[in-house]
């Protein structure tokens, strides 16, 4: 049985609930208060005592993208990643280290700052907005990040853009990208995730 390890107010497990949601895979869903997400057993689980934390048979992997792409690699039915050395398997890595990568550090920067230090709060959205034009120019009129179909470089580019609002920045994201945010949350995987870790 599969385990994630999720704290109150966190959004990233999302992604990792999602991914499984659209596996099908049975897992259980461990939600820590933050006392106990400090905790020294919780450091065992990931050495900065954060969120999202899978436990497998084998031990433990952090790190959402790479949590993502462990599920699609061990359910190969699911369709969520390409065939291993492909030209659409490595965009689907670039997109899953883009998100994390190019778009939440200055989406949390915008918003951690904000009123505390307004100049540094705008440089932090310039950056974001400038990698935001380059999933939107990647994008263009496709349904999905990569290829034709759905997979885990969408769950990851999508969870991190459908936070803007979350975040407070005031500017809304490009009509394609909004639409492309909207449709995606429309899936039965998604709703069940968010449900889910709503309750």
């Amino acid at each position: 049985m599969l385990r994630v390890f999720h704290r109150e107010h966190a959004g990233r497990p999302l992604r990792v609930v999602w991914t499984l949601e659209e596996i099908g895979a049975p897992y259980e869903l461990t939600v820590m208060d933050w006392e106990e997400g400090q905790s020294e057993e919780h450091r065992a689980r990931h050495p900065l005592q954060r969120v999202p934390v899978l436990e497998e048979d084998d031990g433990f992997v952090f790190e959402s993208s790479a949590i993502c792409l462990q599920l699609a690699d061990t359910h190969p039915d699911a369709g969520l990643v390409p065939a291993l050395a492909t030209h659409d398997r490595a965009l689907v890595y670039q997109w899953c280290s883009f998100g994390p990568a190019e778009l939440e550090p200055w989406l949390i920067e915008a918003a951690t700052w904000g009123e505390r230090d307004p100049e540094r709060a705008a440089a932090a959205r310039k950056r974001f907005w400038k990698a935001v034009a380059a999933v939107e120019h990647a994008l263009g009129s496709r349904e999905y990040a990569v290829g034709e179909r759905f997979s885990v470089a969408d769950v990851m580019l999508s969870s991190v853009l459908g936070f803007t609002t979350r975040a407070g920045l005031p500017e809304a994201l490009p009509q394609p990208l909004g639409e492309y945010v909207a449709r995606l949350r429309e899936r039965p995987a998604y709703k069940r995730a968010a449900e889910r870790l709503a309750s």
